[in-house]
């Protein structure tokens, strides 16, 4: 009866994990559409993000591929430097974060200016964009003429996205988060707040 049991419960285990294990996602063909919306569930509430294709062609594809895939559930908003920016775009898996880092896309004009309430991909040089962004919690012009190209704006709850934990400034360093993932900033740095889903609105 033991050994019974014992079996019993180790398939309801693997049964459970099979179930929580979702299959791989591939992203739509083709371009994104012109607009879309994009809900933010986050640690500190829920806001809205639209992104606009001709701000930024190769950047809105990209973003609409990686919350497609929900590449951005349980990120931290690693980096956030008040009244500056609020930097998020690494994944808890090392093997997603190669994944996408190795197909990095082609720089874009720039249309849109960093405003507040802008979102913007982090670029460390020419044709370098994968998946790390960043919302502008004020005017950064400056940002401008460095690469930095947005690809939409916050239309609703720019207060959520304002009142992000900013506490840590830039000490969470971006090759132990790619490399540990998110038990070594549950560790390190507990309070930092985190998007929970990311999902793109039906019409």
């Amino acid at each position: 009866m033991q050994k019974f049991t014992t079996l019993l419960l180790a398939l309801v285990v693997v049964s459970a994990a099979c179930r929580e294990k979702a299959p791989d996602v591939v992203p739509p063909a083709g371009p994104a559409p012109d607009s879309f919306r994009v809900a933010f569930q986050t640690s500190k509430g829920q806001f809205t993000v639209q992104v606009n294709r001709a701000w930024s062609p190769n950047g809105a594809d990209r973003f609409r591929d990686l919350v497609y895939v929900q590449f951005f559930d349980e990120n931290r908003f690693f980096r956030v430097l008040p009244e500056f920016i609020a930097q998020f775009g690494i994944n808890d898996d090392k093997k997603v974060n190669e994944k996408w880092d190795v197909m990095r896309i082609p720089d874009d004009a720039l249309v849109a200016k960093n405003l507040r309430g802008t979102l913007t991909f982090a670029t460390d040089g020419k044709d370098s964009r994968s998946h790390q962004l960043f919302f502008n919690l004020k005017d950064n012009t400056s940002l401008d003429k460095q690469g930095f190209t947005p690809i939409g704006r916050v239309v609703d709850g720019m207060n959520v996205v304002d009142s992000i934990y900013s506490g840590y400034g830039e000490r969470p360093s971006g090759h132990m988060i790619s490399t540990l993932g998110n038990s070594y900033l549950r560790r390190m740095f507990p309070k930092l707040d985190f998007i929970q889903t990311a999902r793109i609105l039906t019409p």
